[in-house]
């Protein structure tokens, strides 16, 4: 059954499942890969009604846009490296990482 769900559909299904175990933290590896955008707004909807229960969430994703605006802190690496890293907003308004990792 659930090789007849959509990309995003399979994301949610995953999400859920993972949190059946009640865990203390979800790990999230590039939940947006590969998704229509509409789907891609539907899985960080879930992602951010899951993290205001509380929940840790470690997410790893390259819309670094989405991904700062869905979060409390962010951490930008560069070949395996810590390179910056602070509160999710502070660093959207910083005009370093704008230039470098969001387009503008």
């Amino acid at each position: 059954m659930a090789g007849t769900l959509s990309g995003g559909e399979q994301q949610m299904l995953a999400i859920g499942r993972a949190l059946m175990s009640r865990p203390k933290m979800l790990l999230l590896d590039e939940p947006s890969m590969g998704l229509a955008p509409i789907m891609v707004q539907k899985i960080f909807e879930v992602v951010r009604a899951v993290a205001a229960t509380g929940m840790t969430i470690l997410l790893i994703e390259q819309n670094a846009k989405l991904a700062l605006e869905s979060s409390q802190r962010g951490y930008v690496m560069e070949s395996g490296e810590i390179t910056l890293h602070g509160e999710s907003a502070q660093l959207l308004d910083d005009p370093k990482v704008r230039a470098a990792y969001l387009g503008e």
